[in-house]
C-alpha cells in the first residue's frame, strides 16, 4: 500500500495542499461547506475527492481561479492512482521515475514502438517540466486523462508531461537516431508550453506500433457498383483509425438515369449516401470518439435538391442521414446566376463527364454547351430551375439543419499550388482541406495549430518566438508524412507524393484579447492580415528549407510553387476567372523576395502548408480561443465527449476586478444576459465593445477577417457562421459576401435560440451589405439560471 493511501485525506486538507493565493480562506471555507454537504460519514477517498472538485467547478462562473485549483486536486488524486508509493515523499522524483515506466510498459505491451525504449529515458526524464502540469485547468484534465493519455487495457499509464514527451519522442523517431533525443526536447518544449499542438490523431497515436497521425481523408467515389463498395470499406478503414472524411459523390449518375449494363433506372445517390452514414455511425474511431463524415456534391447534380434534404428531420427516414455531413460544391457560374436572376440547369453526371473536372472559364463553356444540347434534344435528362430558388432552397435548409455547408469550387481550384496535379473535387470534414483526390489518390492531410496567444502581449506578438515556433512546428508535420501508418494504399500514395500538411492557428480572439483588440474593428483585421502573412512566409520558408535539406515533394514540378506562383498571387488569377474584383488588401510587407529565391533554388517539401482547422478541443487543451473563432460568449457551458464544463472569459474578469466591479450583482446579471455584457449599464462602453460574444459581431465582419487571411493560405479555413438573426434575405447576404470576399469554404452556420434573437444587441439590419470595397458597387439571475451551451463539432479529427 503507497504512503498516499495510508494518508488520512480529508476535505480539509485536500484543499489546503490545493488552494490558489489568489483565492481568499473564506472561500476556501464556503468550499470545504459545500463538498461536506455532498459527502456522507465513511465516504470512500475516491467520493471525498469527487465532492471536493464538484463543489470547485459548480463555482467557476463565479472565481475563475477554482478551474486552478480542482485542476490541482484532480492531479493529485491521478497522479497517487497512476503512481502509487512515493519514495521519500519525493514527488518530482517519482514523476520522472513514472515517465520511464510508462515508457518501457508501453513497448512491452506492445503499445509503443520499440524505438521509444532506445532513447536515453533517464536523460529524458530529467528534460521534464513538471511545473507546466499547472497550466492545465480541469477541464484539460478530465479530457486528457479520458481519451488523450496512453492506456494499457483501461488503465491510463501517462502523467500530462509523460504524455508530451511522449508525442515528442513519436514524432522525432522520423530524425536520424543520434539526432532524436536532441529533437524530442525541442518538439517538447512546443509541446508542453502549448505553443503549437498537433491534431487529435497525432496526439492519439504518436510513438505507438500503429501511428495513424493524419487528420483528414477526402475520397471520390466512382460510378459504379464495385467502386462504390469499394469506397465504403475504404470509408471503414479510415474511420477506424481516427481519420475525419470528406466525400466526393458528384461522379455517382442521378437517380432515373439509365444503366446501360442492365437496362434498369439508377436509384441515385440518396440510397448510397444512406448506407454511408450508417457506416460512419457504425465506425468508433480508435475507440475513442465517433466516425465522422461530410458529403459532397456539386450544385448542377440532378440529385441535388434530395441531397438538401439529408438532415431534415420530417420526410422518408430512408432518405435520410442524420449521422453525416453534407456540404454543396458550389461553382462559381451558379453564384452568378444567383444574382442575375437567371436559370440553372440540373443534369446526371454521366451525360456530361467533363463538369466535375473543369472549373472557372473552361467549366462556363462547358455547361452552356451542354445547356444547349440539352435544349437539342441530346441529353436524356435534365431540369431547369430559377438558380435563386434553388439558392433559397439551400439556405433554407442550412437554417433549419445546419447543412449543407457552403463551399466554393472555384477558388478552391483557381488558388489550389497543385493545379498541374488534378482537380479539388471537395474539401474534408471541416472545410479547411482543399487537395485533389481522384479513383487513385485519396487525399491526406496532417495537421497542427500554433497557438498565437501564447505568443501574444498588451505589446503585440513576440515575432521571434512565432518565426522559431513556426519553423519547428513544419518540420514535425513534415515528420508525420513519414512516420504514418496509413490505412489504405490509395492514402500512402498520395500523401508521399505530394507530402501535404496544413499549419493552423488557434488563440485568436485571446491573442487580440491580450492586446486589447476589439475583434469587431478595423484592428483586428489589420491583425489577421499581418499575423498570417507572418505565420505563411516562415511556413512556406521553412518547407523550402526542408527541402533544401530532404528534397522537394514528387510532384513538385509543374506546380504554382515551381511556376513562382505563391498564395497571394492567385488572387489576381481568380479575379481574372470571376472578371471582377476580390476586395481583400494583397499587400506584402515581409520580404517575399527571399523566399521566392529560395523555392526558386530548392522547390518545396510539402506541396500545401497552411490550413487552419476548428482545434475544439485541441484548443481547450492549449487553454485558448477555438482557432480563428469568436469567443462563444462571456460565460456558458461547454459539452463534449468528456462531460459538461463551465467556461468563463478571464479576460473579463480580470478587467472587471481591477475596476470593482466583479461583484455579485454583476455576475447574475451576466448569467441573465446568457453571457453577454452589452445591456449592463455599469460596465465601461470600452469593455462592451472589447468583449463582444461571437453573435454580437457581425457575422459579414468575421468573414473579412478570413477573407483578408486566406489572402495567405494555399488551402482554406475552417470558417463558423455566427447568425444572430432569423431573416432568411440577411443571412443570404452573408453566404454572398463569403463568395464576393473570394473564400474557399465556410463550415457550421450557429443561430441563436428565439429566446436568445430577442436579448441579442446586434441588428444586421443597421450593417450595410457591402461593408467592403465591392467592384459591383430567462428567469432571474439566481443560483439556478441556466447558462447557453455549445458543443464541440463532430469533427475533431482536424482538432
Amino acid at each position: 500500500m503507497s504512503q498516499a493511501t495510508k494518508r488520512t485525506d480529508t476535505i480539509e486538507t485536500i484543499l489546503e495542499r490545493a488552494w490558489s493565493d489568489r483565492v481568499d480562506d473564506e472561500a476556501r471555507s464556503e468550499i470545504a461547506r459545500a463538498a461536506e454537504r455532498d459527502c456522507y460519514a465513511g465516504a470512500s477517498r475516491e467520493e471525498v475527492y469527487e465532492a471536493v472538485i464538484g463543489a470547485l467547478t459548480a463555482r467557476i462562473d463565479r472565481e475563475p481561479e477554482y478551474k486552478t485549483v480542482a485542476a490541482r486536486v484532480f492531479r493529485e488524486r491521478y497522479f497517487e492512482e497512476r503512481v502509487g508509493e512515493i519514495e521519500d515523499g519525493d514527488r518530482e522524483k517519482a514523476y520522472r521515475k513514472s515517465f520511464v515506466a510508462s515508457i518501457e510498459r508501453g513497448v512491452e505491451a506492445d503499445l509503443l514502438d520499440e524505438r521509444m525504449a532506445e532513447y536515453d529515458l533517464s536523460s529524458l526524464a530529467e528534460a521534464l517540466e513538471i511545473g507546466r502540469d499547472d497550466r492545465l485547468d480541469y477541464m484539460v484534465m478530465e479530457t486528457l486523462s479520458q481519451r488523450y493519455f496512453l492506456r494499457d487495457g483501461d488503465e491510463p499509464i501517462e502523467l500530462p508531461q509523460t504524455f508530451w514527451m511522449r508525442v515528442a519522442m513519436g514524432i522525432a523517431l522520423r530524425e536520424a537516431p543520434d539526432e532524436r533525443e536532441e529533437y524530442a526536447r525541442e518538439f517538447y518544449e512546443l509541446l508542453s508550453t502549448l505553443r503549437f499542438v498537433h491534431s487529435t490523431p497525432t496526439l492519439f497515436h504518436a510513438g505507438t506500433t500503429h501511428p495513424q497521425l493524419s487528420s483528414c481523408y477526402l475520397t471520390t467515389v466512382p460510378d459504379d457498383l464495385e467502386g462504390i463498395f469499394d469506397a465504403y470499406k475504404e470509408h471503414a478503414k479510415l474511420s477506424k483509425w481516427s481519420g475525419g472524411l470528406g466525400n466526393d459523390w458528384t461522379p455517382l449518375r442521378a437517380s432515373g438515369a439509365r444503366i446501360s449494363s442492365t437496362g434498369v433506372e439508377s436509384t441515385g445517390t440518396v440510397p448510397f449516401l444512406k448506407i454511408a452514414n450508417d457506416v460512419t455511425g457504425a465506425i468508433n474511431r480508435s475507440g475513442k470518439r465517433r466516425g465522422a463524415a461530410c458529403a459532397y456534391l456539386e450544385a448542377w447534380h440532378m440529385d441535388f435538391p434530395a441531397f438538401l434534404d439529408l438532415r431534415r428531420n420530417t420526410g422518408d427516414e430512408r432518405r435520410r442521414t442524420h449521422d453525416m455531413n453534407t456540404a454543396a460544391w458550389v461553382p462559381d457560374l451558379f453564384m452568378k446566376r444567383v444574382q442575375n436572376d437567371e436559370k440553372w440547369t440540373l443534369f446526371s453526371p454521366e451525360e456530361v463527364p467533363d463538369l466535375h473536372g473543369s472549373y472557372g472559364a473552361e467549366f462556363e463553356e462547358r455547361y452552356e454547351e451542354y445547356e444547349r444540347q440539352a435544349e437539342n434534344g441530346a441529353l436524356d435528362q435534365y431540369e431547369r430551375c430559377e438558380a435563386a430558388e434553388l439558392w433559397r432552397t439551400t439556405l433554407t435548409r442550412l437554417f433549419e439543419t445546419g447543412h449543407p455547408w457552403i463551399t466554393f469550387k472555384d477558388p478552391c481550384n483557381v488558388r489550389s499550388p497543385q493545379d498541374h496535379a488534378g482537380v479539388v473535387n471537395s474539401s474534408n470534414l471541416c472545410t479547411e482541406i482543399t487537395l485533389n483526390t481522384s479513383e487513385e489518390e485519396t487525399a491526406v492531410c496532417n495537421l497542427g495549430s500554433v497557438n498565437l496567444s501564447r505568443h501574444a502581449s498588451e505589446d503585440g506578438l513576440d515575432r521571434e518566438q512565432l518565426e522559431d515556433t513556426v519553423h519547428t512546428a513544419m518540420r514535425m508535420l513534415d515528420n508525420v508524412v513519414d512516420l504514418n501508418f496509413y490505412p489504405t494504399e490509395k492514402a500512402e500514395r498520395s500523401n508521399m507524393r505530394h507530402r501535404p500538411v496544413g499549419l493552423g492557428i488557434m488563440g485568436f480572439h485571446d491573442a487580440l484579447l491580450e492586446q486589447g483588440i476589439p475583434m469587431n474593428s478595423e484592428k483586428a483585421v489589420a491583425f489577421a492580415d499581418r499575423t498570417q502573412e507572418f505565420v505563411s512566409y516562415h511556413a512556406i520558408f521553412s518547407s523550402s528549407k526542408l527541402a533544401a535539406e530532404r528534397g522537394a515533394y514528387d510532384s513538385y514540378e509543374g506546380s504554382k510553387w515551381d511556376r513562382d506562383l505563391l498564395p497571394q498571387d492567385t488572387v489576381s488569377l481568380l479575379e481574372e476567372e470571376r472578371g471582377r474584383e476580390i476586395p481583400i488588401d494583397v499587400e506584402e510587407r515581409l520580404d517575399w523576395g527571399r523566399v521566392r529565391e529560395h523555392v526558386d533554388t530548392h522547390g518545396m517539401r510539402n506541396s500545401n502548408t497552411i490550413a487552419v482547422a476548428p482545434t475544439a478541443t485541441i484548443s481547450t487543451i492549449a487553454g485558448t480561443t477555438p482557432s480563428i473563432e469568436p469567443v462563444y460568449s462571456n460565460l456558458y457551458v461547454k459539452s463534449n465527449m468528456s462531460g459538461d464544463f463551465t467556461v468563463i472569459n478571464d479576460h473579463l474578469v480580470a478587467d472587471l476586478r481591477e475596476r470593482g466591479l466583479w461583484t455579485g450583482e454583476i455576475r447574475d446579471r451576466i448569467k441573465y444576459h446568457d453571457g453577454s455584457i452589452q445591456e449592463i449599464d455599469a460596465i465601461p462602453d470600452e469593455l462592451k465593445e472589447l468583449y463582444r460574444g461571437a453573435f454580437e459581431i457581425d457575422p459579414r465582419h468575421q468573414l473579412r477577417l478570413s477573407a483578408e487571411r486566406a489572402t495567405w493560405i494555399d488551402q482554406s479555413q475552417s470558417h463558423n457562421v455566427f447568425f444572430p438573426s432569423t431573416d432568411g434575405s440577411l443571412l443570404a447576404g452573408v453566404y454572398e459576401t463569403a463568395w464576393k470576399l473570394g473564400l474557399k469554404t465556410t463550415y457550421y452556420l450557429r443561430t441563436l435560440g428565439a429566446s436568445q434573437v430577442e436579448k441579442t444587441t446586434l441588428d444586421m439590419r443597421e450593417y450595410d451589405d457591402t461593408q467592403f470595397r465591392d467592384s459591383d458597387d430567462e428567469d432571474g439571475g439566481n443560483e439556478e439560471s441556466s447558462l447557453p451551451s455549445v458543443e464541440d463539432p463532430t469533427c475533431e479529427a482536424c482538432q
